[in-house]
């Protein structure tokens, strides 16, 4: 690659000329003065590149306060969402009994396990609670997969059995009371937070994902000193 040609052309100069010769006489004191400062600042600034290299591109350290501080400032809207895949998976041993649940928050090249455990609650309640608990961690609204192998979760979101439960005080079609209302609640108001995509997956199938939710949910059941499902054992559920 040759080097840059800083010599303006002849034809680019003959135009400059006529344009300054078209210019009224009273104004070229003032043209002259401007060209002699563009010409100090030029040979004050230039600098010689060698061959086949180019100025580094700007990074986010020499970007200034100012700029940050308006792009912090900037409105989110739906596009500009962060992304977040969450994993889930509740465990029980004896249903009811003693649970857990697992969860596995990814959001770019972040990751994020959580757990945790009751001393007497149902499968069900766990596979709830690991969505709310995963929903709760974000602080911001994000837009976010949800990946559970509780059909009874993602069907009740999904197909909208949960907010009808809710318009009829809790109550099913057939005129039955809903199940874990307290937990239903939660999960639909962290649910309007955020814009949250409900899907199914096998459990015990090699997801990996879910697979590291299930032994976290484990895990977390076998722990001692659990506290109480209060609200579980106090409706007597």
């Amino acid at each position: 690659m040759s080097k840059p040609n800083n010599q303006s052309s002849q034809i680019e100069t003959a135009e400059f000329l006529a344009e300054i010769e078209a210019t009224p006489p009273e104004y070229h004191p003032y043209l002259l003065k401007i060209i002699q400062t563009f010409r100090e600042s030029v040979t004050q600034n230039s600098t010689t590149l060698p061959p086949n290299e180019f100025p580094a591109k700007p990074t986010e350290s020499t970007t200034s306060d100012r700029k940050i501080k308006t792009i912090q400032k900037t409105p989110k809207n739906s596009s500009q969402l962060e992304e977040v895949i969450l994993y889930t998976d509740g465990a029980c041993q004896g249903n009811p009994g003693r649970g857990g649940y697992g969860i596995v928050l990814i959001q770019g090249d972040e990751r994020l396990e959580l757990s945790g455990g009751f001393q007497f609650t149902t499968n069900n309640r766990m596979e709830m609670m690991a969505v709310i608990v995963g929903l709760q961690t974000l602080e911001e609204k994000s837009k976010v997969m949800v990946y559970s192998d509780s059909q009874y979760v993602v069907n009740a979101i999904e197909k909208g059995w949960a907010k009808k439960w809710q318009a009829n005080n809790w109550k099913k079609s057939d005129k039955k009371p809903a199940l874990n209302p307290d937990l239903w609640e939660e999960l639909l108001e962290l649910c309007s937070r955020h814009q949250v995509k409900f899907n199914w997956v096998k459990g015990h199938a090699g997801n990996k994902e879910n697979e590291r939710c299930d032994r976290l949910a484990v895990q977390a059941s076998e722990q001692r000193n659990l506290p109480k499902d209060i609200a579980y054992e106090s409706s007597s559920i």
